[in-house]
């Protein structure tokens, strides 16, 4: 019987073949989008689940607030992992990381000397694999970064520096020091082993005297903390509860002294209503569930756009399935007939459901066929779009198949159920006489049905305008300061003693018009710590400490960003501004000044130096528009506040030849620095990667935008064909009584485009409320734009005029003499 079900299945299926492929299309489309946001969901939930022990391991985070500024991050101070260990028996190890700057790597043969700027370095305590445990293809997890002397390398960097030679026992230099240090470890490839914690090397921290130097400090937040518990304490549910309630008083105790080092007494900091809290953080929330959480160390995104690729994908399997009950619907036209001479004949209800069930099957089957296929071949471009690597191999991944098999199932059960049960429930000798085919019940569902489909594509459309309305917001705003045509050059200090003569002959090229020195740059982090502002007689209740980011800078890089000065003055090589400040104006409102300057502010942390107001710098986005605009502060160079090790060289250049500019800065940085690397970008680049995530959002809005509207005009498109075949009578005795081609046109497209009417009209809301939601995780953000409603209800409209003109006009202009031949 079932071989008999499909051969006629088949047979059908080739019989009408319009409608054969447009069901096909409309499902292969729903399902391959189906699959992609999968994968990618899939790939997403799989960080950190492959350590072994993941669910007993937990960053420590700290949140804190000073006066008006608050802060909650995936760092602590040096000695807070030691101190956890020792306080809570719950703890069984713990470890540390730190993130260095972009450090020079160098290998030297006899013959040849390979050097490279590496990025993606971490510094790490001895047991850090032991703690988080990514596989090794050599060395030993336990021992190879005991050696303060060691490396452990991808087996990208292995080739990298090494070719097809086995790295293991070689040695690399380090640094602008050279430091050699010997590689016992080679990583497998950790591109299959999805983690928040990325990098490319690891070095022991023993290597960086600055965490040393703060192993005292618990203001110094720098290091990310991992801790593992034990066994039985990560049994219990209530452990991480029962020690987040008795950090308080361990920090009490722990904290004070470093406190009452930078003058802050702990107790009488806690009384002003600040607050320094330790929290734990499971492993397995870090990478979706970070948001409001910083952290430069971990690759950290939102559950919330998993969430909205989720429902994009279920929304366009729904079309899909709307899309062939449509179809199959009208096509009770042709099939009423055969339905009831089978049931005169002697067919059973169940015995023609169980038939059109089957055509469901088959055409399901057919389009998940052409689904994996296209599948497997759009990866590559998807993974391009995603910025992630996701393999061939995942298509197969048994969960997947099974998450297939159950779409599958359910569409065609969704897909089918309804057309199987109506077109049975015809009476034969009504069937067979064509009372049925134009019910109102029927009309009513199929205009419904179209309803839905079209308020789910202009719902799309209109979220997928506000999301690039707010990316060119992203790019126009008005920031405070030039990004374009601004050089950014790394890795300055490395120039040592030569970089002020860097600096005078960078300005003699032509082309370049201004260029500068700095310990930091926008977007690329910032030295931060808390200050004292010094009360005065005409300011006496001015806050007693505030937390500033800021540079060290010379006398020329408020000009070069063109930062500017709403009162004072800029630094100058003619004054001594070792101990001078320009900060911007929300640090001047957080503290109380009404007129800061000549006001001083204290630095407890350094040497305790008063540093004087000379200028007030309008206010300005130091990162993305996510992030509200903190108090800021410029320290001059001359400035022994703090030390960084790091620095940069800024410089404003022309429009004209940028490349032929670049070559000659390359030449001249040769001179300078032959071992290091000349690596530069441009300003406007490095904001624009801010954006990246909602870059591909926006991106894959507009792709799934696109492939929801195809989905909508093949059922139109099969719709109207139907009225069209229905009508031909009508549109035949018309033109014979004169009906101009317009006229019917018109007769036939009206009551649909009513339909897309209806659906603009329920989409609006559904898309104002989903925007005005996206839009609060930006500080700084659009309203909705009403334009945006018009546009995407003009385009929907377009569109569906397109797709029925196209049948409309080929119904309207068939012969007449033809069209009342039909019966």
């Amino acid at each position: 019987m079932l071989k008999n079900y499909i051969k006629i299945a088949w047979r059908n299926i080739l019989r009408y073949k319009t409608n054969s492929i447009l069901n096909i299309l409309g499902l292969a489309i729903g399902l391959v989008s189906v699959i992609l946001i999968a994968l990618y969901i899939k790939h997403e939930l799989s960080y950190d689940k492959r350590f072994d022990e993941a669910s007993r391991i937990y960053r420590v985070n700290m949140k804190g607030k000073m006066g008006d500024n608050s802060f909650y991050a995936g760092y602590t101070p040096p000695p807070a992992g030691e101190t956890l260990l020792n306080e809570f028996p719950e703890i069984e190890s713990a470890t540390r990381i730190y993130q260095p700057d972009n450090t020079i790597i160098e290998n030297k043969t006899n013959n040849t000397t390979k050097t490279f700027k590496e990025s993606e370095i971490l510094a790490v305590d001895p047991n850090f694999l032991e703690v988080l445990n990514y596989p090794l293809q050599q060395g030993n997890a336990i021992t190879c970064l005991l050696d303060p002397n060691s490396i452990v390398i991808t087996p990208q960097i292995a080739e990298k520096y090494f070719g097809d030679t086995n790295p293991m026992g070689k040695i690399l230099s380090y640094g602008k020091e050279k430091k050699p240090l010997k590689v016992t470890g080679v990583f497998k490839d950790l591109s299959e082993y999805p983690a928040s914690v990325k990098f490319d090397i690891l070095i022991p921290v023993s290597n960086f005297n600055e965490v040393a130097y703060f192993n005292w400090s618990w203001v110094w937040l720098n290091m990310a903390t991992y801790v593992k518990l034990t066994k039985q304490a990560s049994e219990n549910p209530k452990t991480i509860d029962n020690l987040e309630s008795r950090f308080p008083e361990m920090l009490k105790v722990q904290a004070a002294p470093a406190f009452d080092r930078i003058g802050q007494p702990f107790d009488a900091f806690i009384e002003k209503g600040n607050y320094w809290e330790l929290h734990l953080q499971a492993l397995s929330e870090i990478h979706l569930y970070s948001q409001g959480i910083t952290s430069s160390i971990t690759a950290q995104h939102d559950i919330k756009s998993l969430y909205i690729l989720g429902v994009i994908a279920l929304f366009i399997i729904i079309l899909a399935c709307v899309n062939f009950m449509n179809l199959s619907t009208v096509q009770s036209v042709k099939r009423s007939k055969e339905i009831g001479v089978r049931k005169v004949l002697g067919s059973q209800r169940k015995q023609l459901i169980k038939q059109f069930m089957t055509e469901v099957l088959c055409y399901t089957l057919i389009a998940t066929v052409l689904a994996f296929i296209t599948a497997i071949l759009v990866l590559p471009v998807f993974n391009e779009l995603t910025g992630k690597n996701i393999n061939f191999q995942s298509l197969f991944d048994l969960n997947l198949i099974l998450l297939l098999v159950s779409v599958l199932f359910i569409t065609a059960l969704l897909a089918g159920i309804y057309p199987a049960f109506f077109l049975t429930s015809f009476n034969p000798i009504e069937s067979l006489k064509g009372k049925n085919l134009k019910t109102t019940k029927t009309g009513l569902i199929r205009n419904g049905l179209v309803v839905l489909q079209f308020s789910v594509a202009i719902t799309l459309i209109i979220c997928t305008l506000v999301v690039f309305s707010q990316l060119r917001y992203t790019q126009q705003k008005d920031l405070g300061f030039e990004k374009d045509e601004v050089l950014v050059i790394n890795s300055a200090e490395n120039l040592g003693s030569g970089l002020n003569n860097f600096k005078d002959e960078l300005i003699s090229l032509s082309g370049v018009k201004t260029a500068s020195s700095s310990s930091g740059m926008l977007t690329r982090g910032n030295f931060g710590d808390f200050y004292a502002p010094k009360a005065t007689e005409e300011d006496p209740n001015v806050a007693t400490d505030i937390s500033l980011s800021s540079y060290l800078v010379d006398d020329q890089f408020l000009k070069t960003l063109d930062l500017k000065l709403k009162s004072g003055r800029d630094f100058t090589n003619e004054l001594n501004d070792s101990l001078s400040v320009i900060i911007n104006e929300t640090a001047a409102k957080q503290i109380g000044w009404e007129n800061p300057l000549g006001k001083q502010i204290r630095y407890p942390g350094g040497k305790m130096e008063y540093y004087t107001v000379i200028g007030i710098v309008k206010d300005f986005n130091l990162e993305s528009l996510h992030n509200t605009i903190q108090p800021f502060a410029f320290f001059s160079e001359k400035s022994e506040s703090y030390d960084t090790g790091v620095s940069f060289i800024t410089a404003k250049i022309s429009k004209e030849s940028p490349k032929q500019l670049i070559d000659q800065i390359k030449f001249l940085w040769e001179n300078y620095s032959k071992s290091t690397p000349f690596e530069y970008s441009f300003l406007d680049d490095d904001l624009n990667y801010a954006y990246q995530e909602d870059q591909r959002l926006a991106s894959l809005f507009t792709i799934f935008t696109i492939l929801a509207i195809f989905v909508a005009c093949l059922g139109l498109f099969g719709l109207i064909a139907f009225t069209a075949q229905q009508r031909t009578k009508e549109i035949g005795v018309r033109k014979v009584l004169g009906a101009s081609i317009r006229s019917i046109v018109s007769l036939l497209a009206i009551n649909f485009l009513k339909l897309v009417f209806l659906a603009l009209v329920i989409s609006v809301p559904i898309a104002w409320i989903a925007m005005n939601h996206w839009l609060q995780d930006f500080a700084y953000h659009i309203s909705i734009p009403i334009w945006a409603f018009i546009v995407a209800g003009v385009l929907a409209i377009t569109i569906a005029l397109l797709t029925l003109s196209f049948q409309a006009i080929k119904a309207a202009i068939a012969n007449p003499v033809k069209s009342l031949r039909t019966e």
